[in-house]
C-alpha cells in the first residue's frame, strides 16, 4: 500500500483521527461533522443545510444527526419563544462533550439576550477547532483541540492560547500512551477546588503527575511452523533459525559426541603404539 499526501498550507481544517476512524459514526455522520467543522468564522448554517449541500438525503441526515448526538459531537436545544414560536440552538464540537459541558459552553459563549435565536441557527462553531487558518500547521493538533475544549467548558481551568500551546506536548504524550480524551478530561477536572489560582500550573502538575504508563511493546508474532530437516517428518516451531526439531538435534548431538569419543580413543591408541615403538628402539 502506497500513500502520497502533501500537507496543505491554507484552506484546511485540523481533524482528529478519532473522528475519521470512529467505529460508531457512519460515513454520512462523518461527512456532516467535517462539513460543519470546515465552515469559516461567522458562518450561519444549520446542520440540515449542511446536509443538503453535502448531498445527504433526509433519511440519511436523520440517522447521521442521531449518531452525532449520541456520541456527543452535536448538542441541540429547543425552546419556545414569544408567540409560541419554537427555536433550535445547535452546538457542534470536534471533541465529544457531555451535556453539562455543552450547556456550560453554550451559556459561556452566547451573550444574554431576550430574543430567541432563529430556528436552526448554530450558536457556535467547532469547539477547540480553529476556524481561521493562519497558513501554519499547528503542532499537536489533537492535544491542542482537547485542551481548548476543556478550557472553554470548565471555567476553573480557563487557559490562554499560550497556555494551551505550552501544555499541548504533555497532552500529546498522554495520547501517545493510549489515553482517551475522556481520561485526559477526568484527570484534569476531577476534584477541582472551588477556586483555582493558576489554571495552567494546576493543569501542568496533573498532566505530569498523573501521566499514564507507556503502552507495552507489541508482542512479536510467533515464528512460522517449519518441517524438520532431521528426517523425522515432524513439524515444529523454531525458536530462532534452527532447521531440525529438538529430538533430532539431540540425537545428532549424541552421534557427534560418540564420533568424537571414538576419534579420541583411536588417537590415544595411535600415540601409545608410537611410544612403544620408540621405547623398543632405545
Amino acid at each position: 500500500m502506497f500513500r502520497h499526501a502533501i500537507a496543505p498550507t491554507r484552506f484546511y481544517t485540523p481533524v482528529s483521527n478519532e473522528i475519521i476512524r470512529h467505529p460508531r459514526l457512519s460515513s454520512d455522520a462523518k461527512c456532516l461533522l467535517l462539513w460543519q467543522l470546515s465552515l469559516p468564522p461567522g458562518a450561519d448554517e444549520a446542520l440540515s443545510e449542511s446536509a443538503r449541500r453535502a448531498g445527504i438525503k433526509k433519511t440519511a441526515f436523520g440517522r447521521a444527526k442521531r449518531e452525532l448526538l449520541a456520541e456527543g459531537y452535536v448538542h441541540e436545544w429547543r425552546r419556545s419563544g414569544p408567540r409560541g414560536r419554537w427555536s433550535t440552538t445547535q452546538l457542534v464540537s470536534n471533541v465529544p462533550l457531555t451535556a453539562a459541558e455543552a450547556l456550560a459552553l453554550r451559556d459561556g459563549d452566547q451573550p444574554p439576550t431576550d430574543a430567541p435565536p432563529a430556528p436552526g441557527r448554530p450558536t457556535g462553531h467547532a469547539v477547540g477547532c480553529p476556524q481561521e487558518n493562519t497558513g501554519e500547521n499547528t503542532p499537536n493538533p489533537r492535544a491542542t483541540a482537547a485542551l481548548t475544549a476543556l478550557s472553554r467548558s470548565e471555567r476553573r481551568l480557563r487557559l490562554s492560547a499560550r497556555d494551551v500551546r505550552a501544555l499541548a506536548p504533555l497532552a500529546a504524550e498522554w495520547f501517545s500512551r493510549g489515553a482517551t480524551i475522556a481520561e485526559l478530561r477526568d484527570a484534569l477536572t476531577s476534584g477541582l477546588p472551588d477556586a483555582v489560582r493558576s489554571p495552567v500550573g494546576l493543569a501542568r502538575d496533573r498532566l505530569t503527575r498523573k501521566m499514564p504508563d507507556p503502552a507495552p511493546e507489541p508482542t512479536p508474532p510467533p515464528t512460522p511452523l517449519r518441517s524438520c530437516a532431521g528426517g523425522c517428518g515432524r513439524v515444529f516451531r523454531p525458536v530462532s533459525d534452527e532447521a531440525a526439531c529438538r529430538d533430532c538435534r539431540a540425537e545428532r548431538a549424541a552421534d557427534d559426541a560418540a564420533d568424537a569419543s571414538g576419534a579420541i580413543a583411536a588417537t590415544r591408541r595411535g600415540m601409545a603404539a608410537i611410544r612403544d615403538i620408540l621405547a623398543a628402539q632405545t
